[in-house]
């Protein structure tokens, strides 16, 4: 049996990371951990390939080749995996899909042979069989969890390593709260699930064997969701494993109550983590309180930050805007306090109803939906739902947020901000050739080219003078600069 894995195509987002993956020649962020976790669970006498179109073409010989096609993606891949089910079905190559686009949405799909959704360690087994049977259905479903201790190494042999910027790792599944505009508990349930210290050191050795040595992304919804084996069991085996291995680093995503833990925050660090990612969402504490973001309220959500990044810990974080709550004066304070948190990467969107959350089902309801306008890009500045405010003045207060945030000067400034309290981690990581010819390219077109060389000088000589061990943080945040203002150009400003 031939089984072709097929990845869509990201269009260039605020976290495709295009525009920054130039200087380091790379094509993409990561591969697609999903379709190589379905990989490891086919028959091992089949015969599999991968083809990620963010860093390949899919030609015919590919789709012929192919007894099946697997595919999966996200809402945001959703052009691209229409256009491959299409060709496929012009040629007569049977379709199997899965991942969040199609469980959410699959009669938007009526082109797709089957369906195998939800976690594919409960659909993946019934389909193999049926197929074997000759009898296959159309649609694989449960509303079960997976047992994620019982999941398979992912199978990284089909990876082009040297074309990604980062790999990925999955440690948990589900998250214990109950955002209402996200989506996640609706997919992985509210009990986070965890995979064995075993297994993840088996992944980490898998991907060490194939040859990687750089960053690690812990895909979790919430990598704190389970304290306690965290702290016990998973960090302390990531520190050991990791003394030889020092270019190796993770990032991952948390909630902010992070920041209340210092034995946790200081185990991170130790282990290897440089950046997290949390929702901040809004400092409104109104609108915090309608969406039911209930860990971000009453709490000094800058101190919260900086205390995250006096541990070693960039803070990268979610900002939304188009709550019922907001007003005209939320602009400025989301401004506000971007620039004296330091946080450099902040995505700010306009509020968007995926569908299963508790937020569509609500604004439903109302019948204050926009059907089939729900891009899945945090930073078009498209929105399914009818706002509260006018949406021309929302989406001029959007427009507003980014124009100013990635503008140069505020930018440059936001960064300097962030230096000023990140302690860099006292384990240093090698520095690479692809380092090297990154900033050599940051320097051309940055320095000299580049709409913001005066503020890129500045920061260097800065940088250099006050915080020198930090200067591949100022570079690296430099080049993220050019890629945010570029996409926030081309999108909406």
């Amino acid at each position: 049996m031939n089984i072709l894995l097929v990845y869509p195509e990201f269009p260039d987002t605020f976290w495709s990371f295009k525009h920054a993956l130039k200087f380091i020649r790379r094509r993409s962020v990561s591969p697609p951990l999903g379709l190589l976790t379905v990989a490891a669970m086919l028959p091992p006498d089949w015969n599999k390939r991968l083809v990620d179109l963010n860093i390949q073409w899919l030609k015919a010989e590919d789709l012929l080749w192919a007894d099946y096609v697997f595919i999966s993606g996200m809402t945001v891949q959703r052009a691209s995996a229409e256009q491959v089910i299409a060709r496929c079905k012009a040629l007569g190559v049977k379709v199997v899909a899965g991942g969040p686009l199609f469980t959410m949405e699959p009669d938007e799909f009526p082109d797709v042979d089957h369906f195998v959704l939800n976690e594919a360690e409960l659909t993946l087994p019934p389909f193999l069989a049926d197929l074997e049977r000759g009898t296959l259905q159309r649609t694989y479903t449960t509303t079960e969890y997976a047992d994620i201790q019982q999941t398979p190494v992912p199978m990284w042999s089909l990876v082009e390593m040297d074309r990604y910027a980062t790999l990925n790792i999955q440690f948990s599944r589900g998250c214990p709260y109950n955002c209402d505009f996200c989506n996640v508990t609706a997919l992985l349930g509210h009990r986070p699930r965890t995979k064995t210290t075993a297994q993840i050191i088996a992944e980490l050795d898998s991907m060490y064997a194939q040859g990687w040595r750089q960053s690690v992304f812990f895909v979790d919804d919430n990598l704190i969701g389970n304290k306690r084996y965290l702290k016990h069991d998973l960090l302390p085996a990531l520190i050991a494993w990791r003394q030889d291995k020092p270019s190796i680093t993770f990032n991952t995503e948390v909630s902010i109550n992070l920041a209340d833990d210092p034995e946790l925050l200081d185990l991170m660090a130790r282990a290897g983590f440089t950046s997290v990612f949390i929702g901040i969402e809004t400092p409104e504490e109104d609108s915090l309180a309608e969406c039911s973001k209930k860990q971000n309220l009453k709490r000094d959500l800058v101190e919260d930050v900086r205390r995250i990044q006096r541990a070693g810990l960039q803070v990268q974080a979610g900002f939304i805007v188009g709550f019922d709550s907001d007003t005209p004066s939320t602009f400025q304070r989301q401004i506000d306090f971007i620039q004296k948190s330091g946080i450099v990467t902040a995505m700010v969107g306009l509020l968007q109803a995926p569908p299963g959350t508790q937020l569509y089902a609500r604004l439903k309801e109302q019948g204050r939906l926009r059907e089939n306008s729900l891009s899945g890009d945090n930073v078009d500045g498209s929105t399914n739902i009818v706002p509260a405010m006018p949406i021309d003045l929302l989406k001029e207060g959007y427009r507003r947020i980014l124009g100013y945030i990635y503008a140069p000067e505020a930018y440059y400034r936001r960064v300097r901000t962030f230096l000023e309290e990140y302690q860099p981690p006292k384990i240093k990581a090698p520095l690479e050739r692809e380092h090297i010819r990154a900033f050599f390219r940051s320097i051309y077109v940055l320095g000299i080219k580049g709409q913001e060389r005066v503020e890129y000088w500045r920061l260097l000589g800065w940088t250099l003078i006050r915080r020198p061990r930090s200067f591949p943080m100022a570079v690296t945040l430099a080049i993220y600069g050019y890629h945010f203002r570029t996409v926030c150009e081309m999108n909406v400003l």
